[in-house]
Order: structure tokens, then C-alpha cells, then sequence
């Protein structure tokens, strides 16, 4: 009897589009619209991703979108070689996520936040226990989990962000700027930390800090809601800083410091 398993999971965007209305005119009346993406398309496997860009420039408009918090104005999204409707509820399930503002209540512990987000994935009562400790085992917390927040560090703190996002073993991982706020050596435990996760999903940081994507297997730099250019860390390097790294390449396409 042949074994079945799981396909790798594979995301593919075309042609991704959203635009606002900026108010300004007379009366508070819209007055123009600003196009967040234009036409971004992607296609992405299991591994370790970085969406590289300066503020502005789309990165957050993108997770919205993928995440079923935004709705596009046009382009396509299929998830495993199957179209997705946006929003759409099974594939929001399907992904994990980090938004930019999480609010934590320092009064909680760790397990009762972890708990209340069970509830919010519906995941059943019956699982509850046992998702909170397999997801807290992954990001070394076992031992914290009765703890108020208040006595969690930062790094520790977005341990158990990742660690609600990891719940219900998402294949989807969208991160949006993941590493705000935290020293450098939290910044990179925290990018190993990714990679790792990354062996069997897919893991996307979004991110204005090129140090926090250097060990990414693929980056996709983004700029003004285009893609200008996407690929190993290796070949951007070759195409618009060689022989220097990842800072010099965000130097050279966006023409500014990367953020921290």
C-alpha cells in the first residue's frame, strides 16, 4: 500500500492590486486614490522568505490582503493549486499570523492568551490543551506559560506572538515586522527561529530591516506597491551591490538606510 502524504505547500500571487482613497478636497471628500500594490505577483514554496521594502512601500497592505483583513481590487490568489477567493475564511485558517500591532494584556499569562486564541481560530475546546503546549514547546515557553505577561521580556513576548500564530500548525506564516523593538541578538534567535519553522511551510517577514532577512532563502523587494525585484539573497547582492550585503542592496534600490 502506497503512503500518502501531505503535498509541500505552495502559494502563488498574480497581478495582486489595491488602491484607497485619499481625503483631501473640499469637505473631507475624496480627492485622489493611491495605489498601495500594483499588480504584484509571486510564487513562493516551503522556506524562509523576506518582503523587503521602506515604510510605505506596500508591506503591510500585502499581509492585510492575504491575511482576509483587506479586500483586493483585482489579481489572484491559489494556495496549494487552488484558487482563493479573498477573503476567504479556509485559507485565513490555513495561515498564521503576526499584524504590526498586537495588543498584549500584561494581566494575562501566557496560557490564557494562547487560549483565547484557540478560541478565535475555532479550534476545538478538546485541543486546547494540547495545541498550547505543542505550539509553546516549539518556541521554548513551556516553562512560562503560567506567567504574567508583564514579566515576559520582549524577545519573550514575540516568542508567544509567533507561538499563537503557530497555532493549529498552520502551512502559512505572515509575519509583519516580526522583530520590531527587540536587540539585536533577540532579532537574530529570532530569525533562526523562522528558518527552522520554515523546513516544512512557508515563513513571510515583512520588514524594513535588512539584517532580520539575511539568512532568508528568498527576498522579494518591494518598493512604491511594485516588486522591483525578487530572489536569493545571493543574486541581489551580485545584481545591485556586489561584493557587499544585503544593507548595500537596500541602499541601492531604495535609496535610503534600511530601518532597525
Amino acid at each position: 500500500m502506497t503512503q500518502q502524504t501531505n503535498p509541500a505547500p505552495c502559494l502563488a500571487v498574480e497581478g495582486l492590486e489595491k488602491s484607497y482613497s485619499i481625503r483631501g478636497g473640499r469637505f473631507g471628500r475624496p480627492a485622489a486614490r493611491k495605489q498601495a500594490l500594483a499588480g504584484v505577483s509571486f510564487f513562493l514554496g516551503p522556506g524562509f522568505y523576506g518582503l523587503l521594502g521602506p515604510g510605505g512601500a506596500g508591506k503591510t497592505t500585502l499581509v492585510s490582503l492575504l491575511t482576509g483583513s483587506l479586500k483586493p481590487d483585482g489579481g489572484t490568489v491559489h494556495w496549494c493549486g487552488q484558487s482563493v477567493r479573498m477573503p476567504d475564511s479556509r485559507f485565513r485558517r490555513a495561515a498564521g499570523c503576526i499584524p504590526r500591532q498586537q495588543p498584549l494584556s500584561d494581566s494575562y499569562t501566557g496560557r490564557r492568551f494562547l487560549s483565547g486564541l484557540c478560541a478565535l481560530k475555532e479550534i476545538p475546546a478538546r485541543e486546547v490543551p494540547a495545541q498550547v503546549e505543542r505550539a509553546a514547546e516549539w518556541l521554548a515557553l513551556s516553562d512560562e506559560l503560567d506567567k504574567r505577561l508583564a514579566a515576559y521580556s520582549g524577545g519573550m513576548k514575540q516568542r508567544l506572538l509567533l507561538a499563537g500564530a503557530l497555532l493549529g500548525d498552520p502551512k502559512l506564516l505572515l509575519l509583519d515586522e516580526p522583530a520590531a523593538g527587540l536587540e539585536p541578538p533577540e532579532r537574530l534567535r529570532l530569525q533562526h527561529l523562522l528558518a527552522r519553522l520554515a523546513a516544512d511551510r512557508i515563513v513571510l517577514v515583512a520588514t524594513s530591516a535588512a539584517s532580520d532577512v539575511e539568512t532568508a532563502d528568498g527576498i522579494l523587494l518591494l518598493q512604491d506597491g511594485r516588486l522591483v525585484d525578487q530572489g536569493p539573497a545571493e543574486a541581489l547582492i551580485a545584481a545591485h551591490a556586489p561584493g557587499q550585503d544585503l544593507t548595500a542592496v537596500y541602499r541601492a534600490v531604495f535609496g535610503e538606510e534600511p530601518g532597525r
